[in-house]
């Protein structure tokens, strides 16, 4: 399965934000559109960062709830690692766990087509094993 086919099923909205915005912004935007992760872009829409939960994790922990007033840009990840809307999902999985993070931005041909979560990819890797264990079985009744 490809991550474009995630993506069909799930929707490809990105929550997106301007690094002056507050990191209580992007908090606040992240509860509401219920996702754990919001892309940093530019005026132009360009990809300058994510900023996920685990950042806002470590940010409260090393300076204090201040924080949550200071610009969401000074504590984006930079650069964040992307996949391809053509990439598998086992390949996906096996980039995001060698790498340590939870959230990837997806692109295609024309740009950024959305966010994939581990979650996303393990919820489709169990909904296709149990799709295959009961075509396993009605077979084996069949039989």
């Amino acid at each position: 399965m490809l991550v474009a086919e995630i993506l069909a099923k799930k929707g490809n909205k990105v929550f997106k934000i301007l690094p002056a915005k507050t990191v209580m912004e992007a908090v606040t935007g992240m509860v509401s559109f219920k996702v754990g992760a919001v892309m940093v872009v530019d005026e132009r829409d360009a990809i300058l960062g994510i900023f996920t939960e685990r950042d806002l994790s470590r940010v409260l922990v090393s300076r204090g709830a201040s924080v949550l007033d200071s610009p969401v840009g000074d504590h984006m990840t930079r650069n964040p690692v992307p996949c391809k809307a053509s990439d598998t999902v086992p390949a996906v999985m096996s980039l995001m766990s060698r790498h340590h993070f939870r959230h990837m931005p997806v692109f295609d041909d024309k740009g950024l087509c959305g966010i994939v979560s581990i979650r996303d990819l393990v919820s489709n890797s169990l909904e296709r094993a149990e799709f295959e264990a009961e075509m396993m079985r009605a077979y084996v009744t069949a039989s």
